[in-house]
């Protein structure tokens, strides 16, 4: 591989879902560029035809289709491929059977207990991959001194040091058998997932060791695949190489079988996830998911990150396709993630952070409501846009092509039934004038939109949906968005992107000349990757640097010996250390390499990684924290070898104008203009073009819009100089497409508020559990925007801000904040503080708006740790307490008179100030920061838009979400009257002490407004299940925001067409001394069952949140669990999810026994606990803790004697149990909330409930044979970091 033979091809081959991409550089320096279907009936497989084709054309000799190709040509060959993506999306891998410690046998069907959509209440998660289940049995636990358990157990040591207990020696004995039943049925394909393997493989190895004795052809072992902490994700990713790995070697064995020789001789490799080339023969499963678009991340960022006037810009990757658009950062070294989301399963491996943020071209349009929509549901490719000749749906690419910027004759004729027809613009017109004209039928005041209007209302909904999470990536990591470049590839992305780089205040457009197959030049370009990575649990400091060096330098040996091995001279490799480090105390672990950091005579020999982590942290979070130990969680080596294509020959300077091809028009926002039509073929170097124009090449169109200049560079690429472009005024009178970006921008304000205090918190919630919420309100204190979703958080706020201007009247002052966490003030419960900041402008004397922040916070006094007590009887029981106090003053932070505020509830016997005051200045400050960004950017938009427009349009987006729900209850009333029956409904539950939830529901069918009244609920109760105001207001959004089905604005406007009646001095609306803690994490939840039964959408889900605390003076710990979800008119109930008003992730079984003096004994789903129906109820779970150390178990749970409602003759779910189990044997029923001193060795059992079924079990159905709802159309995958928070976000 040293050097290169002469006068062979070097080849580069992106095989994607739709096309594959051929880049060769050929014998005596000339480039070819092919590219073809992916699936052909013509050929068998397309790289190797596409192969053939290329050597056929430049050789001039005959490559016959039916006999293997010669490889004597060939110098390399270079590939990235879906063939993994698409197994796992399609869930078409190899048969698997998955072996995981005997107790968590549905470990990862639980995962992280969180469900991924908050609003669907059918609970819809991706199958798990595996079909069988072998629960081995065995055990290993960690050491900790003083702890009397575990007396006889082995003692051993593992990779990092640490000593662990072997508790259960594995039965390899009682395991062969199993596995002999495993063959027997065709699985040839295990996962194995032993707990602590990472730590201590040596269980996993002799279950490998057997596996394969006894014929197994695939055994992935977590242990290898990626010894990193936490068994779920291991797990899954243990699963996911086990799946795809057998159906890469088939695809392998088939593509070497069309070359000569089986391609023996010739060096292949394939692109990984993490932008590395590896040999084909160590091509696995888990490291190829991103396999295909990675190559691109690396053609842009070896291309378009050069030498500007002394400066390098970082980029932004845009890579806008037909089916989905990929967003990546570039800044001189690739960002990687090292665990990602894609199609449910949670990959630990490193991959490149490629977010899929929208649907491309493909994106389908509708108009909902008075908004403008675009996607997230995709026509595909079949049917594909309207415009394609086969009745498809209108897209994006629909609207580009009535507009102008697409050009039919351009385009090869492929359409239609046939396949030789152009693109049709008729077809998408008709599709628009159906549109365009139920759209005027809909705003009906005598205004009206054209076609092209419409069409471009869409084009710019679409670009402004694309801006925001490229806002995101850049922001959330404080980096400023304007001083990017947008490096633009994809065949749909250069239409939109000098649109989208002045959305984002960018100046510069870059477009690569191979842009349209820049995954497969990427491969060319790459380096050949060796990585290796082993846990540690050393601290960061001079007693490890000894240690950490030489571990650097075993996996350094290792690395080097491996590309060695592969043909690379020692000098062609480069290696660079990373270390995993953490603030002790701290999830938030960040890889850092010691580039940049020379080492220091307090440092490792490899570079000063305590710098490089203390600067990353401070650019990513905005502080650091001086005092607090650093930890290694894992050492890894990246070795590159670099073999791949020098730099292209520059193209000859231009001696004249650029030749016109044609004229044509298009359609931009003052009406049509003329434009210019270029091939790209036909321009050279220092050609400049100015808009608008069109440039046009076989694989891509460039739209070059009006105040922009294209120039043509020395190597033939395209760099856009963006304008600022003439601003189009906006006036307050609404306009539906105004509206729609203006929702976008409402909701943007919102979403980098929490990013802002995501990266300022320093506490575990907020930063890490990202419990928390952010928004914006108006000047009456009405919700505009609130993001991201926590159900319990949801509309609360709007009481908060309404109460603060109530009560402080006119003394709201421009340099105050607003500390407030009281029920009677619209708060939830004590430990949700929320931070209210008033927005001024200039010549207005009151706020025109606000902007608030609310977030969890872990301790705030009371008579327990955490401010959580399950048997609080009073308000002041529960921690501290703020009605309107000042927390900032005239610009100046009240830090001594908020830290006497949260120190006072220690004046109270039996009780504490707060635990951690510390923690909760940090994250005031973080929530006072967060809403300084919101005031900012909304400062910001009424000065590009003008107070009153601004105003104006948070009105309409209010009404929008009124439209929204008045036709969701117009909806309701229709059918109740088609089944003759009464639009009065009422419904009623009840808490476990026998306290009503009462609700009647009277609806207008005219009006579509409706009446909730809640009278005849129970009265206050003496604990602390009563719930605030604000929390059924917030059960009632989000109950509205379910049955309305689709995406609309979470505001005020929800609840304007709702009167709810709560009776004051009841358990919903209690006095101002009443405990509230239960209420907000138990009532919430029977509030929703009780809607829900009046609106028969459902059957019960669990109705609690299983609230579980432990600790002692020396550590704390709480967890909610998740049980079953209700069964509705077509869907099962999902077992083991949490359900409506939280959805907080679990701690990794390893995590909690690593940090927490307690063995996870179990956690599985229990069989039968789910409602009996025409459709069952979800199961719930059972989990049992066994404590080290002498600690108090505190409990605060539902549903332990009302069991969850069944509908339609669906049977009730099982209820809940909570048992300690003493370690002499007796077995005590705890009841639904208590709190309880436990001793060494004693067993806490929690049984959650099951959902209620759906119809009556004697229509059942095979749980396989459930129908479905229709789908409303095929959406894009999401992936990335962006997604990930989001997930983590609504988990929270």
């Amino acid at each position: 591989m040293s050097s290169e033979a002469e006068g062979q091809f070097r080849l580069a081959v992106d095989r994607g879902g739709t096309f594959t991409d051929v880049f060769a550089w050929c014998p005596g320096g000339r480039v070819r560029a092919l590219k073809l279907l992916s699936r052909d009936p013509g050929y068998q497989d397309a790289p190797t035809e596409g192969i053939r084709r290329l050597l056929q054309q430049e050789c001039g000799l005959p490559f016959p289709k039916e006999r293997p190709l010669e490889t004597s040509r060939i110098a390399w060959l270079r590939m990235g491929t879906t063939v993994a993506t698409n197994a796992l999306l399609e869930r078409q891998g190899e048969r698997l059977a998955l072996l995981i410690t005997k107790g968590f046998r549905d470990l990862l069907h639980i995962g992280n207990q969180a469900r991924p959509h908050i609003f669907d209440l059918e609970v819809s998660v991706p199958e798990v991959l595996y079909e069988a289940v072998v629960e081995v049995d065995e055990r290993v636990v960690l050491h900790r001194e003083g702890c009397p358990l575990f007396g006889s157990a082995q003692r051993v040591t593992g990779l990092t040091g640490e000593s662990l207990l072997v508790e259960r020696p594995v039965d390899l004995g009682a395991l062969r058998g199993e596995l002999e039943a495993l063959l027997a049925k065709g699985i040839k394909s295990l996962a194995v997932v032993l707990l602590h393997s990472y730590l201590w493989p040596e269980h996993e190895r002799k279950v490998g060791v057997l596996a394969r004795e006894l014929g197994f052809q695939q055994v992935s072992l977590s242990s290898e695949v990626m010894p990193m902490v936490r068994a779920v994700p291991r797990g899954y990713t243990a699963c996911a190489d086990a799946y795809l790995t057998p159906c890469i070697r088939r695809y392998l064995d088939s593509f070497r079988a069309g070359f000569a020789s089986q391609l023996q001789g010739v060096p292949v490799m394939f692109m990984r996830s993490d932008g590395g080339l590896t040999p084909m023969a160590a091509f696995s499963g888990s490291r190829a998911i991103l396999s295909g678009p990675a190559g691109g991340v690396v053609g842009y960022a070896m291309t378009t990150y050069r030498r500007a006037e002394g400066q390098q810009q970082p980029i932004i990757g845009f890579d806008m396709g037909g089916t989905s658009t990929d967003v990546s950062r570039y800044a001189g070294e690739y960002e990687h993630v090292f665990e990602a989301t894609m199609a449910g399963i949670s990959i630990q491996a490193p991959q490149l952070d490629i977010n899929t943020v929208a649907a491309g071209g493909g994106s389908r349009l509708f108009f909902r409501s008075g908004l403008f929509v675009v996607g997230p549901e995709s026509a595909g490719a079949h049917p594909g846009p309207a415009c394609y000749r086969k009745g498809g749906p209108l897209t994006v690419t629909d609207a580009n092509l009535c507009l102008g910027r697409l050009l039919p004759d351009y385009f090869p004729r492929i359409f239609g039934p046939n396949k030789d027809l152009p693109l049709s613009p008729e077809d998408a017109l008709q599709g628009f004038r159906k549109l365009t004209n139920s759209i005027n039928a809909f705003l009906g005041d005598g205004s009206s939109l054209s076609v092209e209007e419409v069409a471009m209302g869409f084009i710019r909904v679409a670009n402004e949906a694309m801006c925001r999470p490229i806002r995101a990536l850049t922001q959330a990591r404080g980096h400023d968005t304007s001083r990017h470049v947008l490096a633009c590839f994809g065949g749909a992305g250069g239409q939109h992107a000098c649109a989208i780089a002045r959305a984002l205040g960018m100046s510069k457009v870059f477009i690569h000349k191979h842009s349209g197959i820049l995954s497969a030049y990427g491969l060319a370009l790459a380096d050949v990757v060796h990585e290796a990575q082993e846990p540690c649990s050393l601290p960061y400091g001079p007693e490890a640097f000894a240690q950490l060096d030489e571990r650097i330098a075993a996996l350094e040996q290792e690395c080097m010996e491996a590309l060695e091995g592969q043909g690379f001279a020692r000098s062609q490799i480069n290696t660079e250390p990373f270390l995993h480090l953490r603030y002790e105390r701290t999830d938030c672990a960040l890889m850092c390499s010691a580039k940049g950091h020379p080492a220091t005579p307090n440092s490792c020999r490899q570079g000063d990684f305590g710098a490089a982590f203390t600067i990353r942290y401070q650019q990513e979070f905005g502080f650091t924290i001086p005092n607090r130990a650093i930890l290694v969680d894992d050492v890894r080596v990246r070795a590159t070898a670099s073999s791949g294509l020098g730099q292209e020959e520059p193209m000859p300077a231009s001696e004249g104008p650029p030749r016109l091809e044609t004229v044509s028009r298009c359609y931009f926002e003052g009406g049509y203009l003329d434009i210019s039509v270029y091939l790209l073929e036909d321009l050279t170097w220092g050609h400049s073009i100015p808009g608008p124009s069109i440039l046009i090449d076989k694989n891509s169109t460039i739209l070059v819009e009006p105040g922009c200049m294209a120039t043509m560079t020395r190597l033939g690429d395209v760099c856009i100089a963006v304008g600022s472009g003439a601003e189009r005024p906006v006036g307050p009178h609404i306009n539906p497409i105004q509206l729609s970006i203006f929702s976008h921008r409402f909701m943007s304000i919102a979403e980098q508020m929490g990013r802002i205090l995501q990266r300022t918190a320093i506490s575990t919630n907020i930063k890490e559990r990202l419990d928390f919420s952010c928004a914006l309100f108006g000047p009456d204190g009405g919700l505009v925007s609130n993001a991201p979703h926590i159900p319990v958080h949801l509309g609360a706020m709007q009481e908060t801000v309404q109460f603060q201007i109530q009560n402080l009247g006119l003394d709201i002052h421009e340099g105050d904040v607003i500390l407030s966490n009281h029920p009677c003030a619209g708060g939830s419960h004590l430990p949700d503080l929320t931070v209210i900041t008033p927005v001024f402008w200039p010549g207005e004397a009151r706020p025109v708006f606000f902007v608030a922040s609310r977030g969890h916070h872990a301790d705030i006094g009371g008579i327990t740790p955490g401010s959580m007590p399950p048997h609080s009887r009073s308000l002041q029981e529960e921690g501290a307490v703020f009605i309107s106090f000042k927390l900032v003053k005239g610009g100046i932070f009240q830090e001594e008179a908020v830290t006497e505020a949260l120190m006072a509830p220690g004046r109270i016997p039996g009780s504490s100030g707060t635990r951690n005051l510390h923690d909760n200045l940090s994250d005031l400050r973080a929530q006072v920061a967060a809403n300084q960004k919101g005031i900012h950017l909304v400062n910001e938009l009424i000065g590009q838009y003008g107070l009153e427009v601004v105003q104006a349009y948070m009105a309409h987006i209010q009404a929008n979400a009124e439209v929204a729900v008045q036709e969701m209850l117009k909806d309701f009333a229709k059918g109740r009257g088609e089944l003759g029956r009464p639009l009065l409904v009422e419904a009623e539950d009840f808490m476990d002490d026998g306290s009503p939830i009462h609700l009647k529901v009277t609806v207008d069918p005219q009006e579509g407004t409706a009446v909730f009244d809640f009278t005849g609920s129970g009265h206050e109760v003496y604990g602390n299940c009563n719930a605030p105001r604000a929390i059924t207001l917030s059960a009632l959004i989000y109950c509205l925001r379910c049955m309305v089905g689709q995406d609309i604005p979470l505001n005020q406007g929800c609840l304007a067409p709702i009167r709810v009646i709560i009776p004051k001095g009841s358990i919903l609306d209690p006095s101002l001394d009443a405990a509230v803690v239960g209420g907000n994490v138990l009532t919430s939840q029977r509030v929703v069952d009780v809607i829900f039964l009046a609106f028969e959408a459902c059957a019960a889900s669990q109705g609690c949140m299983n609230n579980i605390t432990f600790g002692n003076e020396r550590v704390g710990y709480y967890e909610t669990v998740a049980g079953g979800s209700g069964a509705g008119p077509h869907w099962h109930g999902r077992s083991g999810v949490h359900t409506h008003m939280t959805n907080t992730r679990i701690t990794d079984p390893e995590i909690l026994e690593k940090r927490y003096p307690v063995v996870l004994k179990s956690f599985q789903l229990t069989p039968s606990t789910g409602g009996d129906g025409q459709f069952r109820g979800g199961d719930g779970v059972r989990r049992e803790l066994q404590f080290r150390e002498e600690m108090v178990l505190s409990v605060l749970s539902e549903r332990r004697a009302f069991r969850p409602y069944g509908l339609q003759g669906g049977k009730k779910g099982a209820p809940g149990l909570n048992l300690l189990i003493r370690q002499d044997g007796r077995t005590i029923n705890l009841g639904g909330k208590t709190s309880v001193p436990v001793y060494p060795g004693d067993v806490f059992r929690l049984q959650t409930p099951g959902g209620g079924g759906f119809g009556p079990p004697s229509a059942a159905q095979h749980p396989l044979q459930a129908p479905s709802s229709p789908p409303a159309g095929r959406c894009f995958i999401e992936r990335g970091s962006l997604f990930d928070y989001r997930l983590a976000q609504e988990m929270a």
